[in-house]
């Protein structure tokens, strides 16, 4: 087939959407797929238009000269409708969040072109989104003619559908399962062994309002104060407070208990996970939990509130604790640090069985959403000729 990604942000930029989207179509052209990206975010030396590649990957660049170089452009619509007919392509795979001007500028190009198209949400709708979209439904979705909704995870898809009323089949991230398993290492072994059987517990997330990053902070020192002291955290990743994270640090005198390790790179992440016993987040946004699944890929238990995407992988005392507030993530916490063999059963399942959301399982739910486009689109263009 002949594919193309439509999406507001991707490489220089990295993120989530633009992680997904750059794995997703290098497996499809290894695959054999003819594969291409169409974006709004400026190439390397700010090229903001015209075609360059990024790890093989050919990336048509319509972008505008616009305050922080934000994904929208005058002629979105007229732009992506050319490409779509110049390079007569199959299937359009549309990636939107909670604001994706280009996205939908991008859709209805697709419209226009009667190009089949695969619309993936990536984020978890609030009202306020829920509420634009609705607008955007009568221009630009088109869901009866060669349209497929998708989303990432259920929570996320029932918002979707919610707010549409329309199916909304999920049609979750990938990763390589293989490549974050890891060997553990016992915590007498460990290099930064906590005394005294603490829990080591590992998070990834950008530190941001939005993921909760304080709240996570808070639920860490409330678990530490009730195990007296056996909670031992590191916290990966960088952000907007990690400056309030550092003085939250101080004031509660959690220097010997709690580490800001600021990004880090996957192998040095998967070094974090082959010494740690569980991961936690606080977050209730996610509309999937991409540390945390290759967190469970690597074995170790999920420690998540049953809100978040995450409850999509994780079972409670199965691949992890799922909690309803914050409080219950601390008891979770208090939990785990006290129970071994709870520890040592969830580990020992997360190791044995890989999730299910592996690139290849992944694939193949694409390229069946794909083919129910190109046969939405083939129904609609019956009708019309009738």
């Amino acid at each position: 087939m002949r594919i193309a990604h439509i999406t507001d942000c991707f490489a220089p930029r990295t993120g989530g959407i633009e992680t997904q989207v750059q794995g997703l179509a290098s497996r499809q052209a290894a695959a054999g797929h003819d594969v291409r990206i169409i974006t709004a975010t400026p190439g390397h030396g700010q090229r903001r238009s015209g075609i360059d590649e990024v790890q093989g990957l050919p990336v048509v660049r319509i972008a505008a000269r616009v305050p922080f170089d934000l994904p929208v452009h005058p002629t979105v619509r007229s732009s992506v409708l050319r490409v779509l007919r110049q390079e007569r392509i199959d299937v359009a795979h549309v990636h939107t969040g909670v604001a994706s001007p280009f996205a939908w500028g991008g859709l209805r190009a697709c419209r226009q072109a009667n190009c089949a198209a695969v619309v993936t949400v990536h984020s978890m709708w609030d009202r306020l989104s829920r509420g634009g979209v609705r607008v955007l439904d009568r221009t630009a979705w088109g869901l009866s003619s060669g349209v497929v909704l998708t989303a990432v995870g259920t929570a996320a898809a029932m918002r979707v559908q919610s707010a549409l009323g329309v199916p909304v089949r999920v049609l979750p991230n990938g990763i390589d399962t293989r490549e974050w398993q890891v060997e553990h290492l016992p915590p007498d072994e460990a290099p930064d062994a906590a005394p005294d059987a603490a829990l080591r517990v590992v998070s990834v997330l950008r530190l941001a309002p939005r993921k909760r990053a304080m709240a996570l902070m808070h639920v860490i020192a409330q678990a530490h104060e009730a195990t007296g002291g056996r909670i031992a955290a590191t916290i990966i990743g960088d952000g907007p407070e990690s400056g309030r994270l550092e003085r939250f640090i101080d004031r509660r005198g959690l220097r010997a208990a709690v580490t800001l390790t600021g990004r880090l790179s996957h192998p040095r992440i998967r070094a974090h996970f082959a010494r740690s016993d569980a991961f936690v987040q606080a977050s209730v946004r996610e509309s999937f939990g991409i540390a945390a699944l290759e967190a469970r890929a690597a074995g170790l238990p999920i420690i998540a509130r049953d809100q978040s995407g995450t409850a999509e992988f994780v079972r409670d005392k199965v691949e992890g604790l799922l909690a309803a507030d914050d409080r219950g993530l601390v008891a979770a916490l208090v939990e785990l640090q006290a129970d071994r063999q709870l520890r040592r059963e969830i580990r020992e399942h997360n190791t044995a069985i890989a999730p299910k959301q592996d690139w290849s399982n992944v694939l193949v739910d694409v390229e069946d959403a794909y083919r129910s486009a190109l046969a939405r689109r083939s129904t609609s263009d019956q009708r019309a000729l009738g």
